[in-house]
Formats: structure tokens, sequence, C-alpha cells
């Protein structure tokens, strides 16, 4: 009403296109987050989307000084005293600037403020704010232009420092005022609830979209369910804020109090009691100082300062050391005292980091968080079996990360996170640089038990599934970097534990099989939805029948073995079921089917291979296509099964012994496994493959690279893991018309024991390849972990290459084949 009233004097605010302009009225602190009390004042914020000015009054107004007479008519209304009382009073100390700032400002002017002045306190005060009354629309499209600033894209452990520092301030002015009895303000009040939740808002709510919630008592349970609170915690806390709030209110609602103080007097104390349903003051006490005694317990746990706690132990002059008190051999000797035997080179890296480009060029803030974090680290490091390696390690990784302070506050408030770095940097040169290339991955270290028990396959699709779920549909580059950055935290996982020895090598496989499979179903499932909006879903037959996708992903090699390593590519054909080619599909935008397919692989290896702030998601390898680099992109299954009958050489079909369809549709699932089938249960003549598999493993031997003497290539070399594969797709091949049952896995192992089990391979053979194989594999990957390459010296594996040399020259009757 009082927009329309002035309208009718000065006209309608619009702006400089003519289009009419309304106030937006964002509601803070308690009012936003629907948590008033009977007493409570409400804070507003005044805003306005565009300046301008009037049009189509008798006197014309600038649009700000438009909206700021409405503003004072609106503070007017509502807190003026009539006969009858007021509405509420009134507090507008939360704009930009404050008491000194204008009463309202433009959406440009608001978004200049926060990035260019906003303070700490002001993000914290910005998760409760809301649009409450105006232009709604335009309220929406301003929290979306201010949720930057208050809500991270990074996990921002910036924010335990200003909370803590927050905390410090009002705990003085307590004390100061005697404020102790404050049921908000005192010591385990409601305001330490408020921020234990609101500390893990704003550093985790940048990338948990669900934690941008205003009401405390929604965020809590969402800490639980995230891990990031033990239950019991936010049981106690929501506990204690239930009680608390219920006592604020007993305290307002009597004579319309806006105090939040426990009463003095006798009969205040009685009443106040009696109603919150206790008999007497000593029967309420008790319970309200448990309750505040718990939430003051936990607290301390969620902001306690571990620099704090260290400062004591600092007594070994390492702290002084990297501050640079002291000569180099002063230092070299303190270090050379504390553990470390390569003093001088340590201290060198140290000073290199002090003295380098990217400490130098921290803030005066960024320079106290590393000061603050170094001696932390040190002290940590030597708690290391190898403290030198460690340090360095964690050093270089330092380097990459030094100007993104908020990681530098990561490891300094999070003593657990800092010695898992510390272990998994020591154990692993290769987790050191994942870590250092993708810094998002240090949250992952906060929990050791989630660390080193990565989820099992069902968990994981699960896990996705949720997180992409938080993703807008229309974001597609939000959608890549969340596929992407949920690979970085799982492959980490599965390598801690594999360091740790809590994975054997095949589960280690397992999981890293099982994560590229969820990520691939995913992009496939982002990239159908995309083109399906635009192109309608093909048809799959000649009686217009739509396709359940009618398309399918095959992963050959390691991918389709169930044998994926850290950094494997994958090996990836694409097929589809559409059976007339003149068919479209149904959307207003049609394309022919085979376009539609074309384009639908096409925008699945963008996804997995584009280069985006989070990475690569996975390196492919389509070469394997019927053709290969010269076929088509995505054959049908009519194509494929003809090629492979027709035109497929030998090497192709053990390449199929592998291969299997890991997402799509399960009816191009059912017939590419029959067309498989059908393929490798062809009866062979043994000797002529026998020829052309050997003549295959020669091309390969002659094309690589030779080791040096004294060294054993442990994927190429003779005795190694090419030829127990080899041996496996002979055996397969051969078989497989007699024994159908071989052509029913595709992992190495099992194919091993179907031969065994066949009777086509002595059992002994079959169990020394079985191990010989896990055993190379194993050290391959522990080669990886330390960025090795996979070569080793000959006699290390000395017994296994003479058995699988042995065992070569019985099965392929190969007398050439000899160790080196």
């Amino acid at each position: 009403k009082l927009y329309t009233w002035q309208c009718a004097i000065f006209g309608t605010p619009s702006n400089a296109a003519g289009e009419p302009q309304q106030m937006v009225v964002l509601g803070m602190g308690k009012l936003g987050a629907w948590e008033l009390n009977f007493s409570s004042d409400i804070d507003l914020i005044f805003t306005f989307p565009e300046n301008g000015e009037t049009r189509g009054g008798s006197r014309t107004l600038d649009n700000s000084e438009f909206f700021t007479r409405l503003g004072q008519q609106l503070i007017k209304t509502l807190s003026e005293m009539t006969a009858e009382g007021f509405v509420f009073r009134v507090d507008m100390r939360l704009r930009p600037f404050g008491d000194s700032g204008p009463l309202v400002c433009s959406f440009d002017a608001m978004e200049d403020y926060y990035q260019v002045h906003g303070r700490e306190w002001e993000r914290y005060a910005m998760i409760k704010a809301r649009v409450v009354a105006g232009d709604r629309v335009a309220g929406k499209a301003l929290m979306q232009r201010l949720r930057p600033f208050v809500y991270r894209r990074y996990l921002d452990y910036g924010a335990y420092e200003s909370m803590r520092e927050m905390k410090a301030m009002i705990a003085r002015e307590v004390t100061r005022k005697g404020m102790e009895d404050n049921v908000k303000l005192g010591a385990g009040g409601i305001r330490e609830i408020e921020f234990i939740a609101q500390v893990f808002q704003l550093i985790r709510g940048g990338r948990e979209p669900a934690l941008q919630e205003r009401r405390l008592q929604k965020v809590l349970p969402l800490l639980a369910a995230r891990n990031v609170l033990p239950e019991y915690v936010v049981q106690e806390l929501l506990a204690a804020y239930d009680f608390l709030r219920r006592v604020e209110h007993r305290l307002q609602g009597y004579a319309d109090q806006q105090t939040h103080d426990l009463p003095k007097d006798e009969l205040g104390r009685l009443r106040l009691a009696y109603s919150m349903g206790f008999a007497d003051w000593s029967a309420f006490k008790p319970v309200h100082d448990q309750h505040r005694r718990r939430v003051q317990r936990h607290f301390e746990q969620v902001f306690a300062a571990p620099q704090m706690q260290e400062a004591g132990r600092e007594d070994n002059g390492i702290a002084g050391v990297w501050r640079g008190d002291m000569e180099a051999e002063a230092a070299s000797e303190v270090m050379r005292v504390a553990g470390f035997n390569e003093a001088e080179k340590v201290l060198e890296k140290l000073m290199t980091l002090r003295h380098g480009r990217g400490y130098q060029a921290l803030t005066a803030q960024g320079k106290e968080r590393m000061d603050r974090l170094m001696p932390l680290l040190i002290g940590a490091a030597l708690q290391a079996e190898s403290p030198d390696v460690a340090l360095m390690r964690v050093l270089d990784l330092l380097e990459r990360i030094a100007r993104r302070t908020v990681y530098l506050s990561l490891l300094a408030e999070n003593p657990m996170a800092l010695s898992q770095l510390i272990r998994l940097c020591a154990a692993s040169r290769w987790i050191a640089r994942y870590l250092s290339q993708f810094p998002l991955l240090l949250d992952e270290l906060l929990d050791p038990r989630s660390l080193y028990t990565p989820p099992g396959r069902q968990q994981m699709i699960e896990d996705l599934r949720q997180r992409i779920s938080s993703v807008d549909p229309e974001d597609l580059e939000q959608g890549m970097d969340t596929l992407r950055t949920f690979k970085h935290a799982q492959v980490l996982r599965v390598a801690a534990a594999d360091v740790a020895d809590a994975l054997p090598l095949m589960q280690v496989s397992d999981h890293l099989t099982w994560l590229a499979e969820a990520l691939l179903d995913e992009t496939l499932e982002l990239t159908w939805r995309h083109l399906t909006q635009r192109h309608g879903r093909p048809v799959c037959t000649a009686d217009g029948v739509l396709c359940d996708k009618g398309f399918a992903v095959v992963a050959y090699g390691k991918f389709g073995g169930i044998e994926l390593g850290y950094g494997s590519d994958l090996d990836l054909v694409f097929v589809h079921g559409a059976e007339d080619p003149n068919q479209n599909t149904n959307g207003e935008q049609a394309l022919a089917v085979p376009v539609f397919f074309a384009r639908l692989g096409q925008r699945v290896i963008h996804m997995l291979t584009s280069l985006t702030p989070a990475g690569v998601l996975y390196e492919v390898d389509m070469r394997l296509r019927p053709d290969g680099a010269s076929g088509m992109l995505v054959t049908s299954l009519s194509a494929f099964e003809s090629y492979q009958k027709e035109k497929a050489w030998t090497w192709e079909h053990q390449a199929l012994v592998r291969a299997r369809v890991v997402v799509g549709d399960p009816l191009i699932a059912e017939r590419f496994e029959a067309i498989r089938r059908e393929i490798l249960c062809r009866p062979r003549d043994r000797v002529v493959l026998r020829q052309e598999v050997l003549e295959m493993r020669r091309r390969m031997r002659e094309a690589q690279e030779k080791p040096e003497p004294g060294r054993f290539a442990i994927k190429p070399g003779r005795g190694g893991i090419v030829d127990i594969e080899f041996m496996v797709q002979y055996g397969v091949l051969a078989w497989a018309s007699e024994y159908p049952a071989l052509v029913t896995y595709t992992d190495n192992i099992r194919l091993l024991e179907g031969l065994a089990a066949a009777g086509v391979m002595p059992v002994a053979d079959s169990a020394f390849l079985c191990d010989a194989y896990r055993a190379y594999r194993k050290r391959l990957h522990r080669l990886t972990l330390q960025e090795m390459a996979g070569v080793v010296d000959a006699a290390e594996f000395s017994e296994e290459r003479a058995g699988v040399l042995r065992i070569w020259r019985e099965w392929m009757q190969d007398d050439e084949q000899t160790d080196d």
C-alpha cells in the first residue's frame, strides 16, 4: 500500500528501459530464519533492482530517493508507537555500511559492497537472509548474486578463525557487562549453538548446497547425516537449543521485555521455573546448567585452536627455525637434534619456501596462517617413519597451494588432517602429487574412518547420485566438475586404503573399476538428458518403437577386465541398436538416429576428456572399435557383428575376450554379449591360432623399448604380465567352442581358473600364473604410487618369470621365448 500511495504522488520508479522497479526487503537474523521471539525486533535491509527515476507523477524522483522515502515510511509504520502500541521495532544496522550507509541501495551497489567491503561477520549474518517482502522474483535473483559472498566454492576453513574472533569479542562484551547469565550470549548459550552450525555452513555450504539452510534446527541434522558432527552431539545441541529458546520465549513473554538474562529476584526465578514445567528454581537450574555445559564443551571442541594447544610444546626451537631467528648452522643443529637425518637439505627447502614468491605474495593474514601452520607441520613430520621424505613432499605441496590460504587454515585447524597428510605423503609420492593437483581433497583427510574405507559399489553409486542431484540440471559445467571432484575423492580413498594395506590388490582394482562405471553411467545420463531435451528420443525399429536408450558402452582392456589401476585410460567402444538408419528422433529438432548416436558418443567423450578446473575425468582410447581410428565412432550392433565375423583380425578377437558392456541399455548389453559369445566360441584351428597369437606377441616385443641389462619390465617383459594375458586369450579362443563357460568372465584370474576347471590347463600351472599375475600387478600399483616406472631389478621376480616362461613354452610351443 505504501508503494502504491507513493507512486500516485511521484510516479512509478523505472529503470532506463522504462520497466517498473519495486523495493525488495530482506529479513535478517531471526526474522530471516523464522525464529522470532515474542519481543524480537526485526533486522531488515532495503534494496531495489536498478537505478533510474520515477515516471508518470507530478514530480520526478531518482529511484534511490523514491525508495529511501518508501523505506522511511515502512519503518515508521512498523515501529511508531500509537494508542494500540507498535508492530515491530526495526533495526537497519545490518545494511551495507551500517548506520553510516544509505538506507536503500541498488542490487549493483549491494553486490559491489559485499565483494569489496564485506566483512566476515556479514557472511555469518547473510546465512539467514531471505526475501520477506517486495519483488520476490527480483529478490531471488539478488540472493543468487550474493551467494558467492556467503558460500565459497571451496572448503573455507578460514571461517574457524573468523568465528573464533567473533566469539572472543562477544565474550569480552559479556564479561564487561556482567552478562554471564544471558541465555543468548553467555557461555553455552544460544549463540554458541548457532556458531557451531554456521561455521560448517560457511566452510561447506558452497560445495554442499543442502547446507545453505537458514533454520538451525534443520542444519544440525544435516551435519550429522554428513558425518560432520557425531549424532549424539547434534542431539545434545538440538535439546539445548530447544530448552534455551523456550527459556528465551518465557523471559520475553513476561511484560513484553526484550531480555535474555535470567532473573535475579526470587519471584522472577520461580515464575520462569514454573513456566518451564519445573516446581521451583532449584529444579530448573541444574537442567539449565547441564544444557549450557554441554553446549560449551561442544563449542570448545569445534573451535579449539590447535596452535594454542601446541604452543606449550614448542620448546625445541623449530618455530624459531621457520621464523629465521637463528644462523643456518644453529638452525641445522636444531633440525638434526629434532630427528631429521638430512637437516641441511630440509632447512634449505624450508627457507626456499619462506623466502619464495608464494610466501612473500601472501597477505598479512595469509603469512600469519602459514607461520602458525609450519611448526605444527614440522612436528607432525617427525612422527613419520622417514621424517625427511615426509616433510620434503609436503613442502612441495605447500609451495603449490600456499596462495590459497584456506587450505593453510584447514591444516592448521585440524591436527587429524595434518597427521594424515604426513602419513600419506610419506607413503606415496603419487598421493602427494595428487593432493597438490587437487587440494580440495585435503578435506578428505579430516575423517580417517572414511579415508581408509572406500565405499562399496552400491554405496558409491548412491553417493554420486546424491552429489549430482544437488547440481542444477542446466549447469553442465558444474555437473562435469562434480563428477571430477567425486572421482578424485574416491581415488584418494582407494590409494589411502592401498598404502595402509587395508585393501588387497584385487579389491583396489574392483573399487577403481566400480568408480569408472559409476562415473561413466552418470556421464551418459547427463549427455542423454541434454540431447533428448533438444532432439527427442531415438526410434530403434521400423515400427517406430522408441529406444530404451538403444546405446551401450563396451569396456575393453583393463576396464573390461576389472583391473583398472591409478591413472588408467579407458578403452571404450560405443554401440547402438537402431535397425533403420532412416528413422529420426521424435523431438522438434529431429536428427537421423545414426547422427543422434554419433553426437551422443561425441558428447560422452567430451564430458570425460575435457579439462576443467577440476581436471580431466578420464583419458579415453577408442582405437579398438571396428576399423580402428578410421572407423565410425558409434557402431550399430549389426555392423559390429558383421565386422567381427568377416573382417576382424585375431588380435581383435583376443581383445574381445576382455570386453563387456559397462553402462547403457540392458537390451543392447544382452545382444552384445550374445554376439561376443558367438564370436569367441567359434571353432578355430589351434595351430593356426597359436601362430597368429605368437606373431602378434613377437611384433609387440620388437616394438617395445628394451630394458637395461639386469632389469625387468613387469608388464611387457618376457615372462611378465602380457605373456600371461596372451596365454589366457589363446586358451579362451582355442577351447571356448568346447567349453563355452570360458567366455563367462573377462578378468584374467577367473579366466585362468576357468581354463583349469575345463581341464585344458594344469591346475598347478593355473594357480602359479594367478599368483604371479597378482604379484606383478601389486608391484605395479606400488611403483605407480611412488611415481616410478614399472621396471625392477631382474632378481626380484626371478622365480615368477622362470615359471611363466616355462608354462609359455609348453602352452604356446614357443622355444624362442626365453629369459633375457
